[in-house]
């Protein structure tokens, strides 16, 4: 697992982890929060990662996180 945490555009704030779930997929799951205070959680998978290295995975991961709870 890892962990991860952000800023979405809408300016709520995120932990999360995600992990492999198969071959070129990752699951995820984020706690959302303004100001200190509980908002809600999300989860949610990102499949076509084909062979990028963990720095990108990490960015598609919280642009995921980001759109899901901003979208």
């Amino acid at each position: 697992m890892v962990d991860i945490s952000g800023k979405t555009a809408n300016g709520y704030t995120y932990d999360g982890i995600y992990q492999n779930a198969g071959p070129n997929r990752v699951t995820w799951t984020a706690t959302y929060r303004r100001n200190g205070i509980f908002f809600g959680m999300r989860h949610g998978r990102v499949d076509g990662l084909h062979d990028l290295p963990p720095r990108e995975i990490d960015e598609v991961v919280r642009d995921d996180i980001s759109q899901t709870w901003a979208g």
